[in-house]
């Protein structure tokens, strides 16, 4: 993560303390919607499942403003916004207009916890996101509707928050300084209740048509609706894909894992009318990159749901990526949750690792492993993620393979790559992700992978 350690530039309020220097927006009050959504703010509460029921996620982006009140010749320049009493929501991030402009400085955030009313210590949010994303020239990209964004960050149910944005300070005093994105806006995520509500004040029911569409893409794999797909010996694994050979489904391969227990996309609750209709495919799934989500650690596994659609709602409504960008996701205790729409044996084209989302796929560990070591029983769930998946299109997870570079900033676009099966994203683009920690077990998922598939 990148860090500033001149802090001098920094301004910051509390609760009961004037800041003279830094210009805040009035508190707004709890339960009054009308007060929460400034001009051009984005409040969305959207319906999904089961039709004529409403879930209760919402997005809220408000505008952030300067916290100098001169501008200074070589003054760094910063924006911030403080608030009490907001609805409450569980994941922050910062996002501005052009996702091709850096956002060169820090962000970091503190947030009052709804149980307690106690406010965290500041947090820093990863400025460096945009090496996720989907392919540059594609549909998904040149949508019109993608913003740059920083890495959301999980802070559980919270109904206060701080934030600051520092410019990077140039090499010497006065000179050098970077300007901010235009645009900066602070995005509240609050990832609903995981079972349909029954009817939010001001909200219109919508139909089942994408839930079913998700749903129907499964079908060779489990019944229609379930919420999990149950895990399978590798006997009846292969017994399966002999017998779907002749269908949609991936032929089976002579090596191929155990299929893992796998959490549905209903199974998590995505709320379907979020994501855009229909699902884009690639060739095959040569390639698995692995990521951390840079969140944070501070969640429970029983709220991995509401992290993950706290990040479904971040890609989609914040950042406009079509839907969330991960093929899979994985939490700290190991469990599985379908990613990107489109079906869990087929080769879906996520927006994961700039530049090579074609015949890959990506999977995110739910977490920071930058400087924490992941747990094992998630260094597990990859193992079986992939010994399954890459086993459905023949792919050695101890081998290398081909992939063609769609532009990035590692290697130029068209250049063929030697990776490995199982690669980090850093391996695709210049990043940290997914943290030196995590990246470091990627030898033992590539080892424990290919003796699932009995190599």
């Amino acid at each position: 993560m990148f860090k500033i350690e001149d802090m001098r530039g920094f301004l910051t309020c509390s609760i009961g303390v004037t800041c003279a220097a830094a210009l805040t927006l009035p508190p707004v009050v709890l339960n009054m919607p009308s007060a929460v959504a400034a001009p051009a703010d984005r409040a969305t509460t959207t319906t999904a499942r089961p039709a004529t029921t409403v879930l209760s996620g919402s997005t809220r982006s408000l505008p952030l403003t300067s916290r100098t009140r001169e501008r200074v010749l070589g003054q760094v320049p910063e924006q911030g916004l403080y608030r009490t009493g907001v609805r409450h929501f569980s994941l922050v991030g910062v996002r501005w207009d052009d996702p091709g402009t850096a956002l060169r400085g820090q962000v970091q955030v503190r947030t009052r916890s709804a149980a307690t009313g106690r406010w965290s210590g500041w947090q820093d949010v990863d400025t460096h996101n945009a090496d996720h994303g989907a392919d540059p020239d594609t549909a998904e990209a040149s949508s019109g509707r993608v913003h740059g964004a920083t890495a959301p960050l999980w802070v559980g149910v919270s109904d206060g928050v701080d934030v600051r944005v520092r410019a990077e300070a140039g090499p010497g005093p006065g000179v050098g300084r970077d300007l901010l994105p235009a645009g900066l806006r602070l995005e509240l995520v609050d990832p609903g209740d995981e079972a349909p509500s029954e009817g939010l004040p001001g909200d219109s029911p919508r139909t089942d048509t994408g839930v079913d569409s998700a749903a129907a893409v499964n079908a060779d794999l489990v019944s229609f609706a379930a919420t999990e797909i149950p895990a399978l010996s590798r006997a009846d694994t292969e017994r399966e894909y002999r017998e779907l050979g002749g269908g949609t489904a991936p032929l089976a391969k002579p090596h191929i894992g155990p299929r893992p227990r796998i959490v549905t996309r209903r199974g998590w609750g995505a709320d379907e009318s979020l994501r855009e209709k229909g699902f884009v495919y690639t060739g095959k799934v040569k390639a698995a990159f692995v990521h951390h989500t840079d969140s944070g650690n501070g969640y429970r596994c029983s709220d991995a749901p509401s992290v993950i659609r706290s990040i479904y709602r971040y890609h989609v409504v914040s950042m406009g990526w079509r839907d969330i960008g991960y093929n899979f996701l994985v939490d700290k205790c190991g469990t599985i949750y379908e990613g990107r729409a489109g079906g869990a044996a087929k080769a879906v084209r996520g927006a994961h690792t700039l530049g090579f989302n074609n015949n890959s796929m990506g999977i995110a560990v739910i977490g920071t492993f930058g400087s924490h070591k992941p747990p094992a029983a998630a260094v597990t769930g990859i193992a079986k993620l992939t010994a399954w998946k890459l086993g459905l299109f023949g792919a050695n997870p101890k081998g290398k393979t081909y992939l063609k570079s769609g532009g990035g900033n590692l290697y130029p676009k068209g250049k063929n790559v030697r990776l490995n099966v199982i690669s980090g994203h850093r391996d695709g683009y210049a990043t940290d992700c997914p943290g030196a920690k995590l990246y470091a077990k990627l030898g033992s998922a590539r080892t424990s992978s290919a003796h699932l598939q009995g190599r």
